[in-house]
């Protein structure tokens, strides 16, 4: 289960990093898909050493459903590349994020 930062479901921030096969398999395309259909904002980009760092805003609620899809084992929504960790969530304050794009 995913460590929430406070007990109310309002507007938050949420920062994981994704280590495994998930570069070049089409997973930020996937993660911003997942994104919007949950109503966030925010940005997946690759990192240098090889992780997916994902920020998302929105509902909070909505970013717990991401962050479980982006760990869940076996992906049930088809999720490309291969999983093997995700950061523990690191919860804030929305910043205002439009849109969510793939850097």
């Amino acid at each position: 289960m995913t460590e929430r930062a406070d007990g109310g479901g309002g507007v938050r921030r949420v920062a994981v990093f994704v280590r495994g096969d998930v570069q070049g398999v089409g997973f930020r395309w996937w993660t911003r898909s997942r994104a919007l259909e949950l109503g966030l904002a925010g940005f997946a980009r690759n990192t240098a050493d090889g992780r997916v760092e994902v920020v998302a805003e929105g509902p909070e609620d909505a970013l717990t459903r991401l962050v479980a899809l982006l760990a869940e084992q076996p992906s049930s929504a088809r999720r490309p590349g291969r999983v093997d960790t995700v950061s523990t969530p690191a919860w804030g304050d929305a910043r205002g994020q439009q849109g969510f794009r793939e850097r």
